[in-house]
């Protein structure tokens, strides 16, 4: 892929690593999981000709450790270094896409720096206090790593995830990984995203009162997950439609290029409502 470029940003506490690829209008694209921007790399080629599509490892992940490795990062530290990033990248306002544990820094990123995001799209984002059943399945991994280590509460959290990969999009290779890469990862996410969202509350109202558009999406192939009911209460809450996207929790990684697509389309709802306005 050409026109790519990979660059690292200091922010208080840490260096945050970051690629940007293509033209056009700045896409930020917020990791989940353990918060790793390459599991974004082929839905970010896919958008490239379309975007300026900037993706980083968030703090904690193996690109951008932090500078004390016993930081307790909050989720609210993880939406200030996107609005960082943001500032470095973007002159004014960016399109923001996040999944999971990135799409709950997007919503705070929304109610916190509105300036920044001219519009948000929301995959399952993990917002505890919203809907009990989800609250319930994050205590069960919160106890599970208490009481086991990280190797339990990661059996605990993918057995109700609907994450399967035995079905991608043609074309489509997963890059394999080696035990120890998945358990460095399996630390990152244990460490510094699982309690920085167990202990986030979604301040409901003040996303309501965002001059941000915000989509709220789901996968259309995880129906049955609790994360999947959990985006759906908070659709909601908030009087919206819940927007389905191809695939199951990381459909970006098993179907990039029909996710892609689907994202565009929600992108032009997107600008067609602030021009409208």
């Amino acid at each position: 892929m050409n026109n790519v470029k990979s660059e690292q940003l200091r922010v208080p506490g840490a260096c945050l690593s970051y690629t940007v690829r293509g033209t056009g209008p700045v896409l930020l694209l917020i990791a989940g999981g353990e918060g790793g921007g390459e599991g974004y790399t082929n839905l970010a080629e896919a958008l490239a000709g379309r975007y300026t599509v900037v993706t980083y490892d968030r703090r904690g992940a193996p690109g951008s450790p932090p500078d004390d490795p016993a930081e307790d990062v909050r989720l609210e530290t993880h939406s200030d270094d996107a609005h960082r990033l943001l500032a470095a990248v973007a002159a004014g306002s960016a399109l923001v896409f996040g999944s999971s544990a990135g799409a709950l820094v997007g919503l705070d990123l929304a109610i916190r720096y509105p300036g920044q995001v001219r519009g948000l799209v929301a995959h399952e984002p993990p917002a505890e206090g919203v809907l009990p059943e989800f609250d319930r399945y994050q205590d069960e991994v919160a106890q599970a790593l208490r009481q086991g280590g990280v190797p339990a509460a990661m059996a605990k959290f993918f057995a109700r995830l609907g994450v399967q990969f035995d079905d991608p999009e043609p074309g489509v290779v997963l890059p394999p990984r080696s035990p120890q890469e998945a358990a460095m990862r399996g630390q990152a996410l244990m460490r510094y995203t699982f309690p920085a969202v167990h202990r986030y509350r979604l301040d409901v109202a003040a996303l309501s009162a965002t001059p941000v558009p915000v989509v709220l999406a789901g996968g259309s192939a995880g129906h049955a997950t609790p994360v999947y009911h959990c985006t759906q209460a908070l659709a909601e809450h908030l009087g919206a439609a819940l927007v389905e996207f191809p695939g199951h929790h990381a459909g970006y990684i098993s179907h990039p290029r029909s996710f892609a697509a689907r994202l565009e389309e929600v992108l032009r709802g997107i600008e067609k409502i602030i021009n409208d306005r």
